[in-house]
Formats: structure tokens, sequence, C-alpha cells
């Protein structure tokens, strides 16, 4: 085989490599931030719920167990690992989500 042949045959094949390493990033960064934003979005759901049991009931919901029994919210728990800390039934409690490696 000629030089030129060798160079003639890598070339595409490097090519196609490097495309489809740019294709992968790509999809794992859309899926990076799609992850991102469902975390975002169920801590806003579980204080929306959490504002709205204060509202109707006159307290905060004393776990997260009560708001997926009372309100409607739905936690993937092998996913997300919630932190849900009430310090009195008057206060607002600290709301923390942490996604789980490996939960998808």
């Amino acid at each position: 085989m000629s030089h030129e042949h060798i160079k003639g045959s890598v070339l595409p094949i490097l090519f196609f490599v490097i495309i489809i390493s740019l294709v992968y990033m790509g999809v794992q960064s859309t899926l990076k931030e799609t992850r991102r934003e469902q975390t975002v979005f169920l801590q806003k759901a579980i204080k929306r719920a959490a504002v709205q049991c204060y509202a109707i009931e006159g307290m905060y919901p004393p776990d997260i167990k009560y708001l997926e029994e009372n309100y409607g919210i739905l936690i993937n728990h092998q996913q997300y690992s919630i932190h849900y800390e009430v310090f009195a039934s008057n206060m607002m409690p600290d709301i923390y989500i942490i996604e789980k490696t490996g939960g998808e």
C-alpha cells in the first residue's frame, strides 16, 4: 500500500471518529442539563406543595411523605435523595434535593 492510499483511508475514519465524539459530548451535555432542570423542577414542586399545605392546613407538612400522600408529589426515590428538615410547623422547611448517581 502506498503512503497516499493509507492517508486517504485514515482521514475519513479520523473525521468520522471526531464527528461521533462531538455528537456524543453534545448528547451527554444535554442529558446533564435535563437532569439538572428536573431536579430544580422537583424542588420547586415540593416547595409549592409545602406552601399550599400551609395555606390550607395552617402548618407546613411534617415530612416529605405527607406531601406525597396528601398533595400529589411524586418522587423517584431511586433517583433522588430528599433532605426535608422542619424547624417548626409555621416555618418553611429546608428542602434540598440531591440526585443519586446511577439513578436512571
